[in-house]
Order: structure tokens, then C-alpha cells, then sequence
């Protein structure tokens, strides 16, 4: 290092590095920022592209030949928006932004070689409070970036419409109110990128204000509330402009055909809003369109191939859940440059084009919930670079399409809800890198030789297999092994026969198990609480037998918060779907969940079950339990879900378990409970049909009364025994016996 190069201005370096990252965010040439992905710009590339050691040797000659200091001016207008946060929200500025002090050596403050304050880079720094204007007094700022904070109240106007600032970044904080309109002096601002992206801000766009910003280049207003039309003077006001975000808003009506007359567009995101009608055509005159997405819009019509055709750059098309219809056109094989593709969630129908194998550059398609037809096996999908495939819910059928198998490098692959059958083929082994795996619904057989092709894939961490080998007999192979990193395994719904298998205990890292709606025999393996990632156990409407095992009670990820917080927390590579309104992109997002119901056990419901802290479900429901409910269930303080019905349960239904906050569906009907129901908290919520069948059952929510004849002499006789059974027990000791009871949803 120069010599007189010290920490600080080490510090320094990394923010400036920052900035450069920041900068190359502005230009494009970052493809991706914590939400969207951003295209490259090779118009702004060449000039950012130093390599990394000579950028280096230039800031640190920047650093060791700086020798002035900022203006008193400049440092009051940082100390004034230091005064402006909160004293627990500065982000430890203090320790560094020191009055009296050259303003240019505190935290992510840069300044040029004559000391003017050029850049304010607080990027999650934890601020709190609100943006003083007093930053528009630094006249020779050029980046402000204030981005993953949590700063609140209104963005000062007098920031957007700077002589200086040419990237302004306030998103992701808790900003509100509307863009002002405000006449300015200067008929061509300098601003150049403007990302106010996940706040609070609402209203329309005021056309106006953006008449000025002629140099804007990319505008990212994701993620808030505005309302009215898609602006679309944009394009007409600033001549360069290339990047537009609008997403996740509330803007409606048609897509103007302004937005066809950007000259240079890169970008354009508009879904999840309220926009309705078909596509224009003059939106494909934008050919030098990278990046299309409108998904969740009402935007009715087909895809005219000759339009698309004229998009030859785009390499994101993103039309999801806009209502298209009509077939995939043919034209879609001259599209090689395009990497993405979503159609899911449409009305489309037809076979799938044999030009979709000319896509080359194709690694992410999903078709996912439309009317497609044929066998997709007609298409060569060998020149393809699929990462991720999902073809769910359409009407495919014949077997999985060979040309599928030559992508080693395939990570999804999603078939679930068609009509394909057959075996696996033997090369199913050469997908190596593949990870989710889901072929529900389906009418595939050999469920033994499946598993063990599947085994080849050793990546494999989501695997769901359910609806399909009808009438099978799941494999006990003892010396069946691999599966090694399987998190997810789901074989519902069969039916298949046989036993619990013993090969499932080897699968460690196993955090969801659903053997449901099969019809296994014999009893819950002792071995269940060896798995020690499972929280998540559906062994319902099965033809199971036995008590209710001890080891049940002893799964780790449900005894104890600190146990659970072990879970994998990463994304699944594709959501999964419970219902079609519900979806999960992480498996720990699951609840807690433990159903034994539509069974045969016997026997008494261990009181060890109150253990299972993070149990958000317990179904016991359609057994031949007896007994009375232990009252331990009442520390099941998580419980959202409790179903105890149609059993042979005793006693009577506990007051304390209107102390269990969360819950929400309870459901104790067709058993032999007596005495009053518990009343307050959740349960002045629940219906009768809780209850029913329970004859002594009474209280306020049932048609019985408990101050009838017939209850009060039940009652007294309940209460002479229980003062029987007190007899010899020390004050202070009490004996409580509770029943408990709740339904469960599935999926």
C-alpha cells in the first residue's frame, strides 16, 4: 500500500468498491439485485469493465493523493440528516460522523480528489427515521444510496429532482405517500436511475415531474401501491431509457402503446398488477426487448407468433397466469437467444411445438396448469440447456421423453398431473445434478425399480411420487441404501401394501414423510424418532395398527424451538403446491404436522404427546383410541389443528385448552366425552358439529343444558367421585384430567 494509506481509508475502499458495484447496477450490467434480475447492458459495459487489480491501483491512488476536505456546508448537511434518525436507528454513524471532523473519512462517505462529497452509500446499515432534504445541499452528489433500511415517511422531493444526484436508491424501507409533482427550472435533469422499489408509496405517476428527467435510463417502482395507468411518457421524455420495473403495484387498464416507442428498451416488468386487455401490437415494436414479463395481468388473447418473432433479443418471457389461449407457435424455435420461458397458469392448449428443441439457450420452462396435449417425447429436447422443466397439470401423455435424460446438468423436473405411464427408463440415472423431482398424478408402475434408478441421482433432496404404481407393494429391500440427501419424500395415495419400510430409516436428513391414503399394515416403527429432521409425518388413511408408539413423542424437530431452527432454511428450486391456492418455497415453511388419522390404533394417547412443542398439527381422528385426553396436550401452545373425533374417548373436555391461542379448527364429535365444554379464547369460535355426537356433552355452543336435571345429577355424581378421589392428597396438589380435540386441513 502507498505509504500514509491507513484502516480507514481501507475502509473507504470497500465502500467505493461498493459503489462500483453499485454503478454497474445502475448501468445493467448486475443481472441480479435481491429481487428481480436485471439484464446486462452492453452500451454502458466496456466502460465498466476494468479489470478488478487495475481499478484497485487507481483508488488507491486516489486514496494516498487525497489531501483536501469537504466544505463545513457539506459536513451540516450530513450531521443534519444524522440528527434526522432516530437515536437508536443512526447505524453507528456517530462513532465516525464526528462534527468538526473532514467529512470525507466518515463511513460511506466519498469524496472526489478536491474533497466535494460525491457519494452517500448507508445500504443496510439499519437506519431509522426519516430522509432529511438537507442532503440536497450536497450540489456535487452523484450516487445516494440508502436501500435495506428502515426509513419512514415521505421521500423529499427535492432529492428526486436534484442537479446532481444521477442515482438515487431508497428501496426496500418503509416510505410512503405520493410522488410529488414539482416544476423544475432546469429542463433536463441529470437523474439517470431511480429505484424506490418495495415501500409504501401509492398513487399515480405524475407526468409532469418525469417531462424533466430526460436522461433517465432505468426506473424500478416495484413492489408499492401506485394505481392508474402505466406511464408510458417515459419513453417519449428520456430518449435512453431501457429499464422499467412495475411489478407487484395496483396499476390497471390497458398496456399503453407508448411503451412500444422506447428506442432502446432492455427491460420491462409489469406484472402482478391489475392490467387488462389483450397485448398490443405496438408493444412488439420494442425489438430491442430483453426482458418481457406481465404475468398475473388480465390479458386475454393468443400469442401471436409473428409478433413474438420480432422480439429476437428477448431472453426472459414471462407471460404466467394472463389468461392466453391458443397454441404455442412454431415461431418460437427462432427465439435462441431466450433462456426463460413462462407460460403457466394459461388457458393454452395443443401439442407442444417440435421448434421449442431449437431454443438452445432454453434453460428454464414451465407450462405448469394449461390444456397441453400429446407426447412432448415428439419434441428433440437434446439441444436445449435445461436447468428447470415443469410441465404439471396439462394432458401429456406417453412416457417421460428420452431426450430428457441427456441433460446432466437438469435440476427440475416437474411432471406431475398428466397422464404419462410406463417405467422409467434406465437412463433416468444420468440426470446427476437433478434435485426436485415430482411425477404426482400420474400412471407410472414399478415403484421397486424406480427407486432404485432414482438412486443413481444422488442429489436428489425433494421426491414425490404419489398417485401413481396402483395396487403395488412398496419395496422392503433391507439392503435398498442412497437417498442421502432427500429432505422430501412424498408416496401418497397408491395404494400401496406392505409395511412401513425399514430402508426409509436410513434416509437422515429427512424432514417430510407423507405415506398417506395407502394401505399399509402393522405398526409405527420404533425407529421413527431416529430420524432426527422430521417434523413433518402424514400417515393417515392407512390400515395401520398398534398403540401409539413412545417414539413418536420423541421426534427432535418437534420438542423444542432451538431443535427446529436446525431445518434447512434454503429455497426449493419450484414451489410446492398443497392447494392450488397454497404454496410453500422452503421446507421449514411447513407446519409442524403429525396425522395418525383413518387408522386403527388402539389404546390410550400418550401423555408424552404435550412434548411436541412445535406442533402446529395433531390429527388422531377415526382410530379406536380410549381413555380420557391427557391433559399434557394443553402445552401444545403452537397447536393450530386438532381433530380427536370418532374415537372412544372419555371424560370431559379440559377449561384450559381455551389457553391454546392459534387454534383454529378443533373438532372432538363422535367420541364419549361428558361434562361442560370449555368456553372463552378459541373456543367461543367452533360450531356445534365439534361436539356432536357426544351425548353428555353440554354447555352454551350445544343444544344442552348444562343446568338441566339430567346434567345436574351427572353432575353431582362426578363431583362426589372426584371428591373421593382427593381424599389423602396434600393441599395444594390438584388433579386434572382434559380432553382435547381439533380437525385438520389438508395440504
Amino acid at each position: 500500500f502507498p505509504h500514509g494509506f491507513s484502516t480507514k481509508n481501507l475502509r473507504r475502499l470497500l465502500v467505493v468498491f461498493r459503489a462500483v458495484q453499485l454503478a454497474r447496477w445502475f448501468s445493467g450490467e448486475i443481472l441480479e439485485n435481491t429481487m428481480q434480475e436485471l439484464p446486462s447492458s452492453p452500451r454502458n459495459s466496456k466502460s465498466l469493465s476494468m479489470p478488478f487489480l487495475g481499478l484497485a491501483a487507481v483508488l488507491l491512488l486516489f486514496f494516498a493523493s487525497h489531501t483536501s476536505s469537504c466544505t463545513e456546508q457539506e459536513s451540516s448537511s450530513l450531521i443534519n440528516f444524522l440528527d434526522g434518525l432516530m437515536p437508536d436507528g443512526n447505524g453507528g454513524l456517530n462513532d465516525s460522523w464526528v462534527n468538526g471532523t473532514d467529512c470525507c473519512k466518515w463511513e460511506g462517505i466519498i469524496c472526489s480528489s478536491d474533497g466535494t462529497v460525491t457519494d452517500v452509500l448507508l445500504a443496510t446499515r439499519g437506519l431509522k427515521g426519516g430522509i432529511s432534504p438537507s442532503l440536497v445541499n450536497l450540489t456535487g452528489l452523484l450516487h445516494l444510496n440508502l436501500s435495506q433500511n428502515s426509513l419512514e415517511g415521505s421521500l423529499p422531493t427535492e432529492l428526486v429532482f436534484s442537479r446532481s444526484i444521477i442515482g438515487l436508491d431508497i428501496s426496500f424501507n418503509r416510505l410512503e405517500g405520493h410522488l410529488q409533482e414539482m416544476q423544475s427550472s432546469n429542463p433536463s435533469l441529470p437523474l439517470q436511475v431511480l429505484n424506490i422499489s418495495s415501500n409504501f408509496f401509492m398513487g399515480q405517476f405524475p407526468k409532469t415531474a418525469w417531462e424533466v428527467m430526460k436522461n433517465l435510463v432505468a426506473l424500478n417502482a416495484s413492489n408499492n401501491s401506485f394505481t392508474g395507468q402505466i406511464p408510458s411518457f417515459l419513453c417519449i421524455n428520456a430518449p435512453s431509457f431501457a429499464m422499467l420495473d412495475l411489478s407487484y403495484n395496483q396499476f390497471s387498464g390497458n398496456i399503453s402503446l407508448g411503451l412500444g416507442s422506447c428506442s432502446m428498451p432492455r427491460v420491462l416488468k409489469a406484472g402482478h398488477n391489475n392490467l387488462t386487455g389483450a397485448l398490443p401490437d405496438g408493444l412488439f415494436n420494442a425489438t430491442s426487448l430483453d426482458h418481457l414479463s406481465l404475468a398475473n395481468n388480465g390479458l386475454p388473447g393468443v400469442l401471436d407468433g409473428s409478433n413474438i418473432v420480432k422480439l429476437s433479443s428477448l431472453t426472459v418471457l414471462d407471460l404466467g397466469s394472463t389468461g392466453l389461449s391458443g397454441k404455442i407457435s412454431d415461431s418460437v424455435g427462432q427465439q435462441r437467444r431466450l433462456k426463460k420461458l413462462y407460460l403457466d397458469n394459461n388457458s393454452m392448449s395443443g401439442e407442444l411445438p417440435l421448434a421449442l428443441g431449437n431454443c438452445s439457450n432454453l434453460g428454464y420452462i414451465t407450462l405448469r396448469n394449461n390444456s397441453f396435449t400429446g407426447d412432448p417425447s415428439k419434441v428433440n429436447f437434446t439441444m436445449l440447456d435445461l436447468r428447470t422443466a415443469d410441465f404439471s397439470m396439462n394432458n401429456f401423455t406417453g412416457t417421460i421423453p428420452e431426450s430428457i435424460y441427456s441433460y446432466s446438468n437438469l435440476v427440475v423436473l416437474r411432471l406431475a398431473f398428466n397422464k404419462f405411464h410406463g417405467q422409467f427408463s434406465p437412463s433416468i440415472g444420468n440426470l446427476r445434478s437433478l434435485s426436485f423431482f415430482s411425477i404426482t398424478g400420474n400412471s407410472f408402475t414399478n415403484i421397486t425399480n424406480a427407486l432404485k434408478m432414482l438412486n443413481s441421482c444422488k442429489n436428489l433432496t425433494s421426491l414425490m411420487m404419489g398417485t401413481n404404481f396402483k395396487g403395488e407393494t412398496i419395496t422392503h429391500d433391507e439392503t435398498f441404501d442412497g437417498f442421502e440427501d432427500l429432505q422430501v419424500l412424498t408416496i401418497d395415495d397408491c395404494p400401496l401394501t406392505g409395511q412401513i419400510p425399514l430402508w426409509i430409516s436410513k434416509l437422515a436428513k429427512l424432514e417430510m414423510l407423507d405415506l398417506s391414503l395407502n394401505q399399509l399394515t402393522g405398526q409405527i416403527p420404533s425407529w421413527i424418532d431416529g430420524l432426527g429432521f422430521l417434523f413433518f409425518l402424514d400417515i393417515s388413511s392407512n390400515k395401520l395398527t398398534g398403540d401409539i408408539p413412545a417414539a413418536l413423542t420423541k421426534m427432535p424437530m418437534l420438542l423444542s424451538e432451538r431443535n427446529a431452527a436446525k431445518l434447512d432454511t434454503r429455497f426449493l428450486e419450484l414451489p410446492v403446491f398443497f392447494t392450488p391456492s397454497r404454496q410453500y418455497w422452503t421446507v421449514g415453511a411447513f407446519p409442524g404436522k403429525l396425522c395418525l388419522d383413518n387408522n386403527n390404533f388402539t389404546g390410550v394417547i400418550p401423555p408424552e404427546i404435550g412434548e411436541l412443542k412445535m406442533l402446529d398439527i395433531l390429527n388422531l381422528s377415526s382410530n379406536s383410541l380410549t381413555g380420557e385426553i391427557p391433559q399434557e396436550i394443553c402445552n401444545l401452545t403452537n397447536l393450530q389443528m386438532l381433530d380427536l373425533s370418532n374415537n372412544q374417548l372419555t371424560g370431559a373436555i379440559p377449561s384450559a385448552l381455551n389457553g391454546l391461542h392459534f387454534l383454529s379448527r378443533f373438532n372432538v364429535s363422535n367420541n364419549k366425552l361428558e361434562g361442560e365444554v370449555p368456553s372463552g379464547g378459541q373456543f367461543d369460535s367452533f360450531s356445534n358439529c365439534s361436539y356432536s355426537g357426544n351425548p353428555k356433552l353440554c354447555g352454551p355452543m350445544i343444544s344442552n343444558d348444562c343446568n338441566s336435571r339430567t346434567f345436574s345429577a351427572s353432575g353431582k355424581r362426578r363431583n362426589n367421585l372426584r371428591h373421593a378421589l382427593v381424599i389423602g392428597i396434600t393441599a395444594g396438589d390438584s388433579l386434572l384430567l382434559f380432553c382435547l380435540h381439533a380437525s385438520l386441513l389438508q395440504g
